[in-house]
C-alpha cells in the first residue's frame, strides 16, 4: 500500500473499517482554501498543528518535501524541540 497514492490509501483504509467501533474515523481531505480556518480551529482545539500531503504520492517516511507540517506555536511540544 506505501506505494499507492494518498487519496487511495485512505479510500482503502475507509473500506477496512467500513464496520469500525465509535470513534475510529478516517479524516476527510480538505482543499488549501479553508488552509488558515482549519488551521485556527486546530489550535483552538490545542492541536500540536497539521500536516499537509499531497494527495497523488506515495508514502515515503521521515521528511519529504512534497508535505508541509505547521505548528501550533502555543502548543508545549514546540518547548521540547526548541
Amino acid at each position: 500500500m506505501r506505494d499507492l497514492p494518498l487519496h487511495q490509501r485512505k479510500t482503502n483504509l475507509e473500506r477496512l473499517l467500513a464496520r469500525r467501533p465509535d470513534g475510529i474515523t478516517v479524516a476527510p481531505f480538505e482543499r488549501g482554501e479553508i488552509g488558515l480556518d482549519l488551521f485556527r480551529a486546530a489550535c483552538r482545539m490545542g492541536f500540536e498543528g497539521l500536516v499537509s500531503r499531497h494527495r497523488d504520492r506515495p508514502y515515503r517516511g521521515g521528511r519529504q518535501k512534497h508535505w508541509t507540517k505547521v505548528k501550533n506555536r502555543s502548543h508545549p511540544a514546540v518547548e521540547r524541540e526548541l
